[in-house]
Formats: C-alpha cells, structure tokens, sequence
C-alpha cells in the first residue's frame, strides 16, 4: 500500500514537471491516506491549484493548512499567495505579515508583501475607464444572462463571483483579461461594442484567425499586458520544497550540468581555477545555487575563504529570489558554517549551522553543531585558564571557608577551577565547602576529579570517603580508605594514617550497627552473615587459620594485624561483632 510520504514524493516530482493536474491528484491521495492531518500536503496542493490560477482552491487548502499548524509561517505564505491571486490585497498584506511575524526571515513572505503593496499602487494609479460606473449597476448579471452573447458564461458560479468582487474593485478586472478571454466578451456587451469577436462562452474557444489587420500592432500577448498585469504575473505561490534538478531539463540546463561535471573532475584534481571557470559558466547558462555552492567550495580549497563566503552568501539571496528549494539554501549556509569552522571562527560557524538546520534539519548538520558547541566550550575553557587569577579566586575561597560563608567559597573556589582545571587543590576545596552545605554526592564527584587530577593527593581520598560515610555508603567508603591507607604509605610515610584508620572504624562500626540495643549474640552472628564480605572472610582458608590460632593465642592476633590484607578483614569481623574484643 502506497503511504502518504510516498503519495507526497510523487506529488513534488509531478509539481516539478509542472504536471499540476497530477499533483493535484497525489496530493490528495496523500491526505486522504495520512492517518493525522498534515498542514504540509495541503500546502503543497495549494501551490498546485495556484500554479493553474484556481486560487479559490487554492485558498480553501491554505487556510486547512493554518487551521492545522497556525506556527508555521510558510502556510501563510500560501495564503498570501492565494489572496494576492484573487486581487484580495489587504488580505494578502495581512497573511504576509502574519508570516514574517513567526519567522522574521521569511524571504518569500516579503517578497510577498513587497508584491502587494506594488500592486496597491498600481491599482491607485489606473484610471477607472468608467468601470465604476458599469458595475455598479444592480442588474448586472441578470443583463448579462439575457444577453446572448453571454448568457450561457452566466453558468459558471466562479466567473459569475469574479464579477460581483469587481463592483468593489474594477481595476483588478484588468489582471484577469487575459488570463480569462471570456472578460473580453463581457466587456464589449456592457460598453456595448461589436468587436467582431467569435462567441467565447467556452472558455477553451479562441479565434482561429487574427482578427487584426495587417497593419495593426503586432504586439505580443505579453507585451500588450499593462504594468498591473506584470506584476500579478510575478505573484506566482511560493513553489513547493522540491529539489530543483528535477526542474525540466532544457538545452541550457544540459550544457550546464556539462560544464558542472567538469567542474567537479577539475576539482577532484585539485585544478581550483579550472574548477571555478567551469562552474562559472554552468551559473551562467542555468541559474541553479548547486553551481555556486559548488564553486565556493573550489574558492576555499584554494584558500580564498573570504571570497567563497562572498559566493555563498550570493546563492542565498538568488536561492530566496528564485524560491529555490529550501534543502539547497540549507546546503549553503551549512558550507559557510564550514568555512568559519575551518578558519576557527566556532561562534560564526554555529550561527550558520543553526540557519541550516532552520532551513532544513538533518543529522550530519545537527552533528557538526553539537561538536562545534563542544569546541567553543572547550575553547573558551581554555581561553580562561590563568594561574595567577587562580590563585587569587583560592586565597578568596578559602577566607570565606574560614568564615563560614559555604556559598561565597564554592564560588571562589568555582573560580579557581575555571582558572586551573588541571590544579586538584579546587576540586578538593570545593568539596570541603559543599560538604558543609550537606551537598555529599557532589562533594564525592569533586574529590573524584581531584584523584584523577592528582592521584597521590590523600586529603581528597579523606573528604571522599567522610562524605560517603555522611550518606552511609560505608563500603564504598572502606575501600576509598583502603586506597588512602596505601597511597598514604607510598607518598607520605603513612603521615595520615592515624585520620585514616579513624575513618575505618567509623564506617565499619556504622556499617554493622546493631538494630536493637537488645540483640543476642546469636542474632549478631546471624545478621553479620548475611553480609557478603563477612561470607567471604569466614570462607577464607588462610583467616580460618589465623582465627584458630587466635583462639589459643589472642597476642598472635596482633602480629597477624601488622599485614594491611588482614587487619581489614579483622576489623570488618570485629565491626560485624563476629570477634568481641571487649569483656
């Protein structure tokens, strides 16, 4: 079964090839399949019945694709366009502007209003040719169904609609003569001329001969149109996100791609001036941004950045100018934001990853932003770095401390590690000082960075294992105390030994605390061996031995404690009450 996305890929691809009628066709299909509304199927077959100038049509889906998604500006640029088509400026002014208000950067909706308001112009400059006068007659239409040069036209609801919207406003009927031949019948029976016209009531007849003489201008169609009618013919919809090289291929376009495809094999051998030629002369024979983009990426290669921002900031005003496919307009700002990335400009380069992604989202995009992100980080991280200014925020931090004031000196001693990330002494400052504040799992993560800063720093294995014993980790806290104990020796000549072995007695007493003053022996013993350790230990055939031995002979137990493996497991026992050492 055929899903909507695919419903809508064969739409875009019918749109290109300006098969409108079709598109039309998979359009719907696409919203009739889609199990949610989805604003932009209806945008695109807005842009379908505009291109055929069935803006009523067009206008209807616009206003489904607003109703469905109000934030999302380009539907208002649908509207905009469908107003303007009908000659409702003030409606389309008011749609344009709602769309430049969510998105400042809407090209196409100013683009859109700059339209209207020269239109509004045009408008006020024509003289009336007493069209005021001729509509406003009330029998209009029923004039026009008795006459018979026109009354089978009266059949048709749109065009009938058409005329009652110009007794507010003639002059658009001016925009429409020649998009619409049967005005021009209209018109010779309400001024009642005789201009020797066949009858048009179809709206597909047209004279087979010319009825201009040979001496009469022989003016185009195109060339006959007043200024008005110029600028309605430029107020095409905005075209639909489709990729342009599926645009119809003319002779210029082939000898373009020619020329780009030279381009590219001069640049895979590095021949940059070749490249650009080349690239230049696809530009010139087909406007496509592919070909600038292309050719600031050869401008950079030769090391001339300045000169392919230049190019790619120029394919981004012709990209809105000719409402290019916004993945392409993405692709340029993706490629300046590469450009700044490479010249290490991180904070131009985020600006225009974030354009692109505005255009259009994609994950590699997304990718280069988030690392970019990171490099700035770390960029200015080290931009910061002073040691001098550093020692200055630890002198700071530790006056506070001495007073008392816990958050002043987290933040002096915050400042010190932005100074000096690699100095182990604010991490473990910091930590004393969060300890304070009761903030124990953050001092633990502080006294882990300074270990990793300095891993013979014993003062930051200390305050971590006092905050684990503060959240009762008392395991984890034992083992942070045995890795003291070792590097305390190693170091220090065991210096803090004695702080140490404190800290070891208090957790492995709070370790085992009893849950009644009350309990037996037997239930001490009991509980204590539920304790995974403690199993371990008793299990040991080496501590079974030294157990025995003890039992006959307490003073060998001391001799066996002098080995750091065995007074651990020792004071876990006495802690879990499974040896008493007292009366």
């Amino acid at each position: 079964m055929t899903t909507a996305d695919e419903y809508k890929q064969q739409g875009n691809a019918a749109f290109v090839a300006k098969d409108y009628e079709k598109a039309i066709d998979l359009f719907s299909k696409a919203i009739e399949v889609s199990e949610t509304p989805n604003h932009v199927f209806y945008s695109n077959r807005s842009a379908c019945y505009a291109s055929l100038k069935k803006f009523p049509e067009a206008l209807n889906d616009a206003e489904e694709c607003v109703k469905i998604n109000p934030t999302w500006s380009k539907g208002y640029n649908r509207l905009g366009a469908a107003h303007l088509g009908l000659g409702d400026l003030d409606e389309a002014e008011g749609s344009y502007k709602k769309a430049l208000e969510l998105d400042g950067s809407n090209q196409a909706a100013k683009d859109g209003l700059d339209q209207v308001k020269r239109t509004q112009e045009s408008r006020q400059g024509m003289p009336d040719l007493g069209l005021s006068k001729i509509f406003a007659d009330p029998n209009l239409i029923e004039n026009l169904k008795k006459n018979p040069k026109t009354s089978e036209m009266m059949k048709d609801p749109e065009l009938v609609a058409k005329l009652i919207k110009y007794k507010t406003n003639p002059q658009a009927m001016s925009q429409d003569l020649f998009t619409e031949p049967r005005l021009m019948t209209i018109m010779a029976t309400l001024m009642g001329v005789d201009l020797n016209m066949p009858d048009l009531s179809s709206s597909n007849s047209m004279p087979k001969e010319p009825t201009e003489t040979p001496e009469q201008s022989k003016e185009t169609p195109a060339e006959q149109k007043s200024e008005p009618q110029a600028e309605a013919t430029k107020a095409e919809p905005e075209p639909m996100e489709v990729d342009s090289a599926g645009n119809e291929e003319t002779s210029k376009k082939e000898e373009a791609e020619k020329e780009k495809a030279l381009g590219n094999k001069a640049y895979k051998a590095r021949q940059f001036d070749e490249a650009i030629a080349h690239y230049d002369a696809a530009w010139n024979l087909h406007q496509d941004i592919t070909y600038l983009n292309n050719r600031s990426a050869a401008e950079f290669e030769k090391g001339d950045a300045e000169t392919a921002l230049k190019t790619l900031d120029e394919a981004v005003e012709k990209g809105r100018e000719m409402r290019t496919d916004y993945k392409l307009i993405a692709k340029s700002f993706a490629r300046m934001g590469n450009v700044h990335h490479k010249t290490n400009n991180l904070k131009k380069a985020i600006e225009f990853y974030q354009k692109s992604l505005t255009e259009h989202r994609t994950p590699e995009i997304l990718t280069k932003l988030r690392n970019t992100e990171k490099e700035l980080k770390k960029q200015e991280a080290e931009e910061y770095i002073n040691p001098e200014k550093a020692e200055e925020a630890r002198l700071e931090g530790k006056d506070y401390f001495t007073k008392g004031d816990w958050p002043n000196a987290v933040k002096a001693y915050t400042e010190m590690i932005k100074r000096a990330p690699e100095d182990a002494r604010g991490y473990s400052n910091r930590a004393a000082a969060l300890s304070k504040l009761m903030s124990f799992p953050e001092a633990i993560e502080d006294c882990n960075k300074a270990i990793e800063k300095d891993p013979n720093f014993i003062r930051a294995y200390i305050r971590k294992a006092t905050a684990q014993i503060a959240v009762k980790e008392f395991a984890a806290a034992i083992e942070t105390l045995d890795a003291a104990r070792t590097k305390d020796a190693e170091v220090n000549n065991s210096a803090n030994v004695r702080e140490i072995d404190q800290l070891y007695v208090k957790a492995s007493q709070q370790r085992f605390q009893p849950a009644s003053s009350n309990e037996t022996p037997e239930q001490v013993y009991e509980r204590a061996m539920k304790d995974p350790e403690v199993i371990a230990i008793m299990q040991d055939p080496v501590m079974q031995s030294i157990l025995q031995q003890a039992q006959q002979n307490p003073a060998a137990l001391q001799e066996h404690m002098k080995n750091p493996d065995v007074f651990k497991k020792i004071q876990t026992l006495i802690a879990a009450g499974i040896i008493r050492t007292g009366p």
